[in-house]
This record gives C-alpha cells, sequence and structure tokens, in this order.
C-alpha cells in the first residue's frame, strides 16, 4: 500500500509555479492531483504522486534546487495539529521525539530519525529525513523540501542556540555546493550519506522558544483522540537501527538488541512474530543502501562494500548479481531505470 500525504504538505507549490513564470495544473493533472484538495488542508494526495510532481517541476523550471525554493513558501503549519505538540515542546531533544512520534499524521512515508551518537561529526547530533516509498523512486526534490523544512523548523525552535555544524544530501548535489551552503548556513559533506542535519548538542538540549507545556498536552491529547498513536514495529526498529550502524562492529543481532534494550531473544521472537527475521531485515537494508550508494553517489565500489559491512568487495558483487542480475559497476552505468508513473 503506498503511503499519503497530507496536502497541506504541497503548501506553497501553486504559488511558486506561478511566481516562476508556469501553470501548475498540467502537472497537478499528470500525477492526478486534484488543484481544488491542495486548498483543503487535511486532504489526503498521493506521497508517490507527490514526490513524482516536484522532480517533473524541477526539471520543467529547469531549478534544481525547486524543494529548497519551496520551503521559503512554507511554515511549521504544513504539519497541522503536530505544529502545535512540536513547537510547545519543552526542548528541542523533546520536539524532535514528538517528530519521530507523531509524523505519520503527516505521511507514514516520511520518516525522521535521530542518532545522539552519530561518529560522522564529533559532538553532533545527527536529523535525518528520509523518504521511503516502494519501489526505486528518485525524490531528491521532496528529500531537499523535507530537509529545509526540519533546518528552519529546528532554527525556529532553538533561536539564538540553533547551530549547524554540517549538512548531508540524500544524492549527489543537482546544483552547486556553494549553492547548498548559501542556503543551510554550513558546510556540506562531501558524499552524500542520507538527507541529515548535523546540529550541536547545545542545540538538541536546548529549551523551544514560547513553549507552554498545557498547550503541548491538549495538542498531544488531539492528535491522540484523533488519530492515535504509531507504534513502531520491531523489524522498523531494527531496520533503522541497522541503517545507522551498517558497517561498524555494532550492527549484529546482539548489539542491535541491545541498542533497542531488548534481549536478543526477545528480538529474535518478535521478528519471527512479524514473519521476518534479522538476516533478512539486514538483507533489505543492505540491498536498498547499495542501490543508493551506487546510483545516487560517486562512492568507490570497495568504500560502498565497506559500508554496508561486506568482509570483502567481492562479496558486494555477488550480493549485486543476485539481487539485480548485475554487477555493481553495471548498476552504476545504467544508473537504475525508475519508474515515473504515479
Amino acid at each position: 500500500m503506498k503511503p499519503n500525504l497530507r496536502a497541506r504538505g504541497l503548501h506553497g507549490y501553486q504559488a511558486l509555479m506561478r511566481a516562476l513564470g508556469f501553470d501548475p495544473a498540467p502537472l497537478l493533472r499528470r500525477y492526478h492531483i486534484d488543484e481544488a484538495a491542495l486548498d483543503q488542508d487535511d486532504a489526503l494526495i498521493s506521497l508517490h504522486a507527490a514526490t513524482h510532481l516536484l522532480e517533473a517541476s524541477a526539471e520543467l523550471t529547469g531549478l534544481g534546487d525547486f524543494g529548497l525554493r519551496m520551503s521559503s513558501h512554507q511554515s511549521i503549519d504544513v504539519l497541522g495539529p503536530l505544529s502545535l505538540v512540536i513547537r510547545n515542546a519543552p526542548t528541542v531533544r523533546d520536539a524532535l521525539n514528538d517528530v519521530i512520534r507523531y509524523l505519520f499524521v503527516q505521511s507514514p512515508g516520511i520518516i525522521v530519525s535521530v542518532d545522539d551518537r552519530t561518529s560522522t561529526l564529533e559532538n553532533t547530533v545527527a536529523v535525518s529525513v528520509e523518504i521511503r516509498l516502494p519501489g526505486q523512486i528518485v525524490a531528491h526534490q521532496n528529500s531537499d523540501l523535507c530537509l529545509a523544512d526540519a533546518h528552519n523548523f529546528l532554527r525556529l525552535f532553538a533561536g539564538a542556540d540553533y547551530e549547524l555544524c554540517a549538512v548531508s544530501l540524500s544524492h549527489p548535489p543537482i546544483v552547486s555546493r556553494a549553492a547548498y551552503e548559501r542556503f543551510f548556513g554550513a558546510r556540506l559533506l562531501e558524499e552524500p550519506c542520507g538527507a541529515t542535519l548535523y546540529i550541536s548538542r547545545k542545540t538538541f538540549d536546548a529549551h523551544v522558544h514560547g513553549a507552554n507545556a498545557s498547550f503541548h498536552q491538549v495538542a498531544e491529547d488531539y492528535i491522540f483522540r484523533n488519530f492515535g498513536v504509531a507504534e513502531q514495529s520491531a523489524s522498523e526498529r531494527v531496520r533503522l537501527a541497522l541503517r545507522r550502524t551498517l558497517g561498524t562492529a555494532d550492527c549484529d543481532k546482539s548489539n542491535i538488541a541491545a541498542l533497542l534494550a531488548l534481549h536478543p531473544r526477545t528480538l529474535q521472537r518478535r521478528l519471527e512474530e512479524e514473519g521476518t527475521s534479522f538476516g533478512e531485515i539486514k538483507d533489505e537494508v543492505r540491498k536498498q543502501l547499495a542501490l543508493e550508494y551506487l546510483c545516487g553517489t560517486r562512492m568507490a565500489v570497495g568504500q560502498i562494500s565497506l559500508m554496508l559491512g561486506f568482509p570483502a568487495q567481492s562479496a558486494l558483487t555477488r550480493a549485486c548479481r543476485l539481487w539485480f542480475g548485475a554487477t555493481p559497476l553495471e548498476l552504476r552505468a545504467a544508473k537504475v531505470v525508475r519508474s515515473d508513473d504515479a
């Protein structure tokens, strides 16, 4: 089942297209998005269609930074009732926990994760955003939009305490590196390693300016009454943990269980109840990341092999033949044809 998106997630799309001298209607029709639905904040549209819409709009306008530009037409209000919860959280850390817990209200296909033990950049906390759709879908513009929104919202929460140390993209830069660095006001990491903001620990622990505990409780109660709580399955928690630890000594079953505060046998039982296993999930994560790294970065195949936790490059080659019927270099050369169907 393909995930949906609240229509408010495309707020500002029509205004941006018209400001650039383009009629938004033809592309909206192409991807079967009802223009009238964009005026109804709680209307549901296909996340798949919205993602293709943004890619096609960037191509039509010739603007590789279309997603970044669209973020200037959005405010925290695009998150609807969730915005009231997070703007009244005690600290940035609490606000991010609320986002992780309740972002499913906006779209179950947009995943935020926080790694306060990241080894990528010392003394930082990694805040990552992932567009999760079935199949291999180009989501560069939607990823950039979500990352830009996260940057703007965190800056709003932390005020003068906001310190963005570096940023990473989910893809190679589409416009100049300088353009991304001007937008975010921080260094762009050399290699894409997921749409991630590396904020300082000072920012992570900062108090949210103007937060009101009573408003936070009221807004959280509203979400709970109207939408419930999206409990993460054990397999989903394992998948997120593996994405953070793959290629390190911490990515075996015992260490992942410890990260999730579970006994290894308890984790195994829960995964069995969900019809999967640790090995199957690890294989799925490796497959997904292999495709992302091979087709979305210029990293050497040997480096990718290490990042995926393979003992040798030949093991990655065998895995790619099994998964895709092609070698890593063949996949990179073909760039993997992706569907453009909404």
